[in-house]
């Protein structure tokens, strides 16, 4: 890089706006004290209303919040939501909906297999498969020690 590069790009960090983390972190806190209270929600909906048993409410519970997150994404609202939730809204279930609708959306044009499906986990394939392997890690380790 030439000097006058270096130059321009410590200008350039210097004009650029800090974080406000302290901000930020109190912010995923309360939106996503707000998911979980939605899901826990959810869940009383379906243990009460519906008649699921409240062991089995958390699946049809977190089924929805992934509908309502992929939906607030093929809306467009999820993204204008995450600039002030943030990690509080991306990180529960309904941002692993967002990174699958997401790709699915940006590769539409290119067509249903080539596009939507084949692009459709590019995201939220490296979460599954680590989810998988947690999962079995954990089952193997209760296996053995229990």
């Amino acid at each position: 890089m030439t000097p006058r590069q270096q130059k321009y790009q410590a200008k350039a960090k210097k004009a650029e706006p800090k974080p406000d983390y302290f901000r930020n972190a109190i912010s995923a806190f309360f939106s996503g004290g707000l998911v979980c209270l939605l899901g826990q929600a959810l869940i009383d909906f379906y243990s009460q209303i519906m008649k699921v048993p409240p062991k089995e409410a958390a699946n049809p519970a977190t089924a929805t919040m992934i509908l309502i997150g992929a939906l607030l994404t093929g809306f467009g609202v999820f993204d204008n939501l995450a600039k002030y939730a943030g990690a509080g809204l991306a990180v529960p279930v309904t941002g692993f909906a967002n990174s699958v609708v997401s790709s699915a959306l940006e590769f539409r044009e290119e067509g249903l297999v080539y596009g939507v499906c084949a692009k459709m986990f590019t995201l939220a394939g490296a979460v599954i498969t680590f989810g998988v392997i947690t999962a079995f890690v954990f089952g193997l380790i209760h296996a053995i020690f229990h």
